[in-house]
């Protein structure tokens, strides 16, 4: 049973339904078919949890990441791959109250399990090399946004404005905007209707004017436009009448107050929420991203849900188009985030997805035990359907609504009786898969997952699992970013008043970051460094500009050039005009307090970033890609091993088409040659059967007759001899026709053999990281640097009692 195939998921096996056994032939999926998106729904205990981890565990095997929204807590099983399968990998893992229910002690029930989970998969073709061969396809990790349990997950980040390509479509930022606002007034606990909220309308119009200014917003800037708008009028009415001021100052400190809230530094932690990062490892892999979100309440669950699918939509439009699955979105229990007819915030971008995401290669897979609590017009978008085990009759009928609406969509048949008694005689694992691709419904049993399935995953667990060295890098890159902390200088405390400057000398504050706290903060100076660069190059198409921002600090005594301790910054810095907080200010060493240093340092910050900012390309020869400016390694990597996905495919197809002709052709004479041998051996046995019966007559007339009939006799057995004669021509034509079927057979062989062995050179497992590239680095055009501004700067530490001091911005 070969269950390893181009392109195609191992899910389980057929079932009979007349002998409610499972057939020996393997299910397999085409994974081109979830860019029309799928639905699984089965009661609990219907083993839907099972197959939407198979159907994960294959789409890793084969290279595809995933972003899995997960609810319940389920999901993080994913990450409990034990290729050795020894009792001491499921031994942390066990249930100490289900064992001692079993009358086991934990180590019992853990050699017990490892046991079971060995049995299953060698019952289901899938040895420990299957397990390695997952483990290294794929990183798992989880995410849990508004907790530190596992890797934490920046939601929050400043309101920047969007990339300048997405103030050109309309939809699109419309679609950000919706997002952004939605999801900050179910934080809010507030409604977030379009039409009617005051405040939907009122921060959707502050984003939409900021940003088509190109201004950049932050937390701190929305509550005092909300206070004081840059706009008198909303639609026809002025504002004064649309909003009053007290009542956008109650909204405002409602804002205020959820920033001030201790648990809402948590979402402004972690790595930022960038779909393009989440969905690849460090390494270029495929990443499954686990976003668990079992600890947050409901109207936190709603708000992360509707921010993350407005991101995932934002993503996806700036991909080239493909008809190959590029990555998956999976989300379990979707009831109460797409309802039939309600609108959360999270069904708008959910319903873009459904409709525009197959254009890019985007699958979206939804999981629901409650069928009566989803918009099925929604769903009729979904081309495969996972139905196993229902609750109720009520449930079983909206599911046969739903089929009978996606057939419509796709134009093809729909047997509703038929349907019906199938979907009755469902049983544990056992699912009725729907597929617009396919002729007719099939009936599976899942496979056995390669994941133990521990049950929900508890936050201690999710900590457990985080410190098993997957986030161990991601840990290490995070803590490179910011400067290590350090014990405080006596420098820093020599000042405590604002230095006098000079009117020339611009100067500003970094704002403090959320959360930051301390005894003491101190002001350190530095110089920030703003320009924009620009790299031509015809032979690599490239005609880029890109804004460099550097962060210079400044130490007494000052000597030699301050740029070459400059640190780059991804993103210009809020700033202000005066302190946010109240601190000291370290010594400002003598030449920054002179105007003419200025002036020296921006010739100097010009040459440093002609000699220090080369733009890296990265080039695959072979399939001829270069990577766009910025782009990083790792994600050029992943853009390759799509293009060789997209590549192997049409390759496939290729050698499909190729041989399909030539082995239809082969099977049509072998049935021909098969009909052929059996009219043969018809025809031979009524020779034989007729020439028994003649001459028997000969012998018993020979025996039995008078002699006047000899002469009779004498010709019947000359009728028999010649049958006779016949009989052996035939019985050679039998021989020939049956040769001639088994060297058809054989040449069939042979030919699926040299299919199997071309598709073989396919099959191979598509590795990022072995994918040889060259590098070629531009420098920027001297003549083209701009430099925008050269500001003195006081950055703010932090410093605990015991004198350690850290950054604060």
């Amino acid at each position: 049973m070969d269950i390893e195939q181009l392109g195609s998921f191992y899910l389980g096996r057929v079932w009979d339904p007349e002998s409610g056994q499972v057939r020996d032939e393997p299910v397999l999926y085409d994974s081109k078919d979830l860019t029309t998106h799928a639905l699984c729904v089965g009661m609990t205990g219907s083993g839907k949890t099972g197959l939407c981890v198979s159907l994960l565990e294959e789409a890793a095997i084969d290279g595809i990441p995933a972003l899995v929204i997960d609810p319940k807590g389920d999901l993080g099983n994913l990450c409990l791959n034990f290729p050795r399968l020894e009792p001491a990998d499921f031994e942390p893992w066990i249930d100490p109250a289900e064992a001692t229910r079993r009358g086991e002690s934990v180590p019992e029930a853990a050699r017990r399990t490892a046991e079971l989970w060995r049995n299953g998969l060698a019952e289901w073709g899938q040895g420990p090399e299957r397990l390695e061969r997952l483990a290294r396809a794929a990183e798992v990790a989880i995410y849990t946004p508004g907790s530190r349990a596992g890797r934490p997950l920046r939601v929050l980040p400043p309101l920047e404005a969007p990339p300048a390509d997405s103030l050109l479509d309309p939809d699109a930022l419309n679609d950000r905007i919706t997002g952004t606002v939605s999801g900050l007034l179910a934080l809010l606990g507030l409604d977030a209707d379009p039409i009617s909220s005051r405040e939907y309308i009122l921060l959707a119009n502050l984003l939409d004017r900021a940003w088509r200014e190109g201004r950049d917003l932050d937390f701190a800037g929305l509550v005092a436009a909300i206070q004081s708008p840059p706009f008198e009028r909303l639609g026809v009415l002025d504002l004064e009448s649309f909003f009053p001021v007290r009542e956008r100052q109650a909204l405002a400190l409602r804002l205020n107050g959820l920033l001030a809230s201790p648990g809402f530094a948590a979402w402004l932690e972690g790595e930022p929420l960038d779909v393009a990062r989440l969905l690849r490892a460090e390494d270029g892999r495929p990443r499954i991203a686990i976003l668990s979100i079992a600890h947050l309440g409901e109207r936190e669950r709603m708000f992360f849900v509707s921010q993350l699918l407005s991101e995932v939509i934002a993503w996806m439009r700036g991909l080239p188009g493909t008809s190959s699955l590029r990555a998956l979105l999976y989300m379990d229990e979707i009831y109460g985030y797409f309802p039939p007819v309600a609108n959360p915030p999270s069904k708008a971008p959910m319903l873009t997805l459904l409709k525009q995401a197959r254009a890019f290669g985007v699958g979206v897979v939804l999981s629901t035990q409650n069928p009566v609590d989803l918009d099925y017009k929604g769903l009729a978008n979904c081309g495969t359907w996972f139905l196993g085990r229902l609750q109720t009759e009520r449930d079983k009928a909206r599911v046969l609504d739903g089929l009978e609406g996606a057939s419509a969509e796709t134009g093809t048949a729909f047997e509703r009786g038929r349907m019906d008694r199938l979907l009755s005689g469902l049983g544990k694992r056992v699912f009725l898969m729907s597929n617009v691709h396919e002729d007719r419904p099939e009936l599976l049993h899942t496979r056995w997952a390669l994941s133990y399935l521990a049950g929900p995953l508890t936050r201690g667990q999710i900590k457990q699992l985080a410190r098993r060295g997957v986030e161990a890098e991601a840990g290490a890159s995070a803590e490179a970013e910011v400067p290590a902390p350090e014990r405080l200088a006596g420098r820093d405390t020599a000042a405590a008043d604002r230095p006098l400057l000079p009117p020339g000398i611009p100067q500003r504050f970094l704002s403090p970051r959320p959360g930051a706290s301390g005894e003491v903060f101190v002001y350190r100076p530095a110089l920030l460094g703003q320009a924009r660069l620009h790299y031509a190059d015809a032979r690599t198409n490239v005609d880029h500009w890109q804004e460099r921002t550097l962060l210079a600090p400044l130490h007494e005594p000052l000597a030699g050039d301050p740029w070459q301790q400059a640190q780059p910054l991804p993103a210009p810095p809020s700033l202000s005009l005066e302190p946010s907080v109240a601190g000291k200010f370290a010594p400002l060493p003598s030449p920054a307090a002179r105007e003419a240093s200025y002036a020296s340092w921006r010739k100097g910050l010009s040459s440093h970033l002609y000699r220090n900012e080369p733009l890296l390309l990265y080039r695959e020869p072979r399939l001829r890609h270069t990577s766009r400016p910025g782009q990083s390694e790792a994600d050029f990597r992943a853009e390759l091993r799509h293009a060789l996905r997209e590549q192997r495919d049409l390759e496939v197809e290729k050698l499909r088409k190729r041989y399909a002709p030539k082995l239809a052709r082969l099977e049509d004479r072998i049935r021909a040659a098969e009909r052929r041998a059996e009219v043969q051996r018809e025809q031979h046995r009524e020779s034989k059967m007729a020439a028994a019966v003649s001459l028997g007559a000969t012998v018993l007339g020979a025996v039995f007759g008078r002699r006047a009939r000899s002469v009779g006799t004498v010709g019947r057995a000359a009728t028999t001899a010649r049958r006779a004669s016949r009989i052996g021509r035939e019985g050679a034509d039998v021989e020939r026709a049956e040769e001639q079927v088994q060297e058809l057979a054989r040449q069939l062989r042979e030919l699926s053999a040299e299919f199997e062995a071309a598709a073989a050179q396919l099959r191979a497992p598509i590795d990022p990281s072995g994918i040889e590239l060259e590098e070629k680095t531009l420098r920027a055009r001297k003549s083209d640097l701009e430099l925008e501004s050269l500001l003195l700067v006081w950055a703010p530490w932090s410093v605990s009692p015991e004198g350690i001091a850290e950054p604060a911005y």
